[in-house]
Parts: structure tokens; C-alpha cells; sequence
């Protein structure tokens, strides 16, 4: 089978490698769609690759087609969400041995690349629900609009938000969160995204604010943004070893709160993914603009090079097989 290989930093080749068997109480599925995730831009661009690192890693968003069952619930030919823990993640091949409790059965009334957006919206939805917020009248911020940004602002203006102010470097990006109900985009190669928060809100700041980015650059601007009282959800992956820069001073005299959020892979019934499920085959959100760049498995090497740089109005870079 076709499969990537992570082969030194900054490195993903497409490889020939053996399929593997499934065990008990796994099945055995044929990938349909995988999407590049940013802890796994993180993974490939931060670090050496393990020694021992498995063909398909460190991907973990995919879709896919069962072709072998030994788990009690899945037969051949279901479609099926694999939401495996992001250190398991294999998806980055033509196939996969998976235990069933890492798959979720999917519907056949929505298309499958659109379904594949599900496991990035779950772990959104998982961060909201598991601090939940009143948001109803309130105005939100949040920094960056990848993929996850952009489903905190759906998310947060569905909830209520008054107002939800973004920000990003990718004119796209904006553009599609503009289409989920962002009030203030702000491209921030052009303008000062804590200025426009402050004059939007008379100098008060946002009452939630998201940090979906991760980087030390970034991160400061959370507490910066924050009005006294705010919530703040720090969920970018963190982009390294190494202490972030923090004014405790500032936190401490706003009165924030804030967390942070991952795991929702280890949710009892994958509750978070399955609510996603429903809200892309219901049209209850439009993720079709994220299908930006659906490149072959041949050309993953290329795929992790335009996710990791922005490239070519990349809002979300898949690997179809």
C-alpha cells in the first residue's frame, strides 16, 4: 500500500510499505480521506521523526471504508470517523488496522470529504463543552483561523456571542470566517488585531477569548485582549520545549480564567464528534470551502510544505487515496 513516511524534520515521503492485519477488536479500513492537522505540521517541522515511527503517523484525521471487521459493531463496507489519540495516529496510508473504539459509523446521506472536517470540529466542540460558557450577548476574540479557529467562531456565534472578532495572516481564512458569522476580520500582516478589539469594544476588550494557534508570538495577545473577568481557552498546540511568556501581573488584575483543552478522543461515546457529525449532515455549517487543496497520497511531501507555509490560500490541505 501507498503510505507516508516521516523521515527527518520537515520531511514526508510517500512509500510502499506492507498492509497491516488487524488484531482482535480492530478492523481494517481502507482510507478514503486524511487531513493534515497542525500538531501534526507541528510533529513533522519541530522535531526529528521517532526512531521507530510507524508508516501513516503522525496523522489522525481520516475517513475511511471498512474492509475487514474483528470488533463487534463495524462491517465491511461501513464508513467510518477514525478519532484515534494524535500519538496513535496512522491515517496517512491507503490502509489502516484501528480498533474499533477509535471509529465512529458514519451516515451515507453526507459526502465523505465533507464528514472528514467532523474530527477537527469534534475536538472544538470538546473544548467548549467541557468548560462550558455563557456567551449569549457577550463578545468573543479569537486568534488565528485555521481549521479550528474558524470553528470556535461557528461555534461561539451559534452559542450567542454578540460579537465575534478574528484574526488571521490568510486572506481566505478571513474570508471563510466571515461566511461563519465573524463580525471583525483583521488581517494581522496589516493591522494591529488588539487595537481593532479595543476600539471595537470602547477599550474594554473580549469577554472569551481563544488562542487557537499556539505559537509564543501569538500567545501574549491572548491576555491582551482580554476584558476584566474574561474566560481564556488556550488551544493551539503548544510549538515546542520551553517556557511561553505570560504577565501574571495582568492576569492576576483582570481576574481572568483560563484552560486549556485536548484528549477528546478519550470522551466517553464520542459525544463532541458525533454532535459534529450531525452539524455537517445537517448543513448546519458549510465546510466545503476547507476542501481547499485535496492532493493525492504521491504528493504528501508537497501537501505538508503548502499546510505548513499557508501556501496558495490553503485553508485545509487533505490527502485523498
Amino acid at each position: 500500500m501507498k503510505a507516508a513516511r516521516w523521515v527527518d524534520k520537515g520531511r514526508v515521503v510517500c512509500d510502499d510499505v506492507p498492509v497491516a492485519s488487524p488484531a482482535e477488536g480492530e478492523i481494517l479500513v481502507r482510507t478514503a480521506y486524511a487531513s493534515i492537522c497542525g500538531s501534526d505540521l507541528h510533529s513533522v517541522f519541530l522535531v526529528p521523526p521517532p526512531a521507530d515511527v510507524a508508516p501513516g503517523h503522525p496523522g489522525h484525521e481520516s475517513v475511511a471504508e471498512v474492509v475487514e471487521s474483528r470488533c463487534q459493531g463495524f462491517d465491511p463496507g461501513d464508513h467510518v470517523l477514525t478519532v484515534p489519540f494524535a500519538g496513535d495516529g496512522r491515517c496517512l496510508a491507503e490502509y489502516q488496522a484501528i480498533p474499533g473504539s477509535a471509529c465512529i459509523r458514519l451516515p451515507d446521506t453526507a459526502p465523505l470529504s465533507h464528514l472528514l472536517m467532523a474530527q477537527q470540529l469534534g475536538t472544538v466542540v470538546f473544548a467548549l463543552r467541557s468548560h462550558p460558557l455563557d456567551v449569549i450577548g457577550k463578545d468573543a476574540a479569537v486568534i488565528g483561523q485555521g481549521s479550528a479557529g474558524a470553528f470556535f467562531t461557528f461555534l461561539l456565534k451559534r452559542a450567542g456571542a454578540a460579537r465575534v472578532f478574528v484574526s488571521d495572516k490568510s486572506p481566505a481564512r478571513l474570508a471563510y470566517s466571515r461566511q461563519l458569522g465573524a463580525d471583525l476580520a483583521v488581517d494581522a500582516n496589516e493591522s494591529d488585531f488588539r487595537q481593532a478589539v479595543k476600539n471595537a469594544t470602547g477599550g474594554r476588550g473580549a469577554d472569551v477569548v481563544v488562542e487557537a494557534v499556539g505559537r509564543r508570538e501569538t500567545f501574549p495577545l491572548s491576555l491582551e485582549l482580554a476584558a476584566p473577568g474574561a474566560t481564556l481557552i488556550w488551544f493551539g498546540l503548544p510549538e515546542g520545549p520551553g517556557d511561553y511568556p505570560l504577565s501574571f501581573g495582568d492576569f492576576f488584575r483582570k481576574g481572568l480564567t483560563a484552560y486549556s483543552n485536548f484528549g477528546a478522543q478519550g470522551e466517553p461515546g464520542f459525544e463532541s464528534f458525533r454532535y459534529a457529525i450531525r452539524l455537517i449532515e445537517q448543513s448546519a455549517i458549510d465546510v466545503a470551502p476547507l476542501l481547499s487543496h485535496m492532493m493525492p497520497i504521491e504528493q504528501v511531501d508537497e501537501a505538508f510544505r503548502i499546510a505548513h507555509d499557508r501556501a496558495d490560500n490553503a485553508l485545509k490541505v487533505s490527502i485523498k487515496f
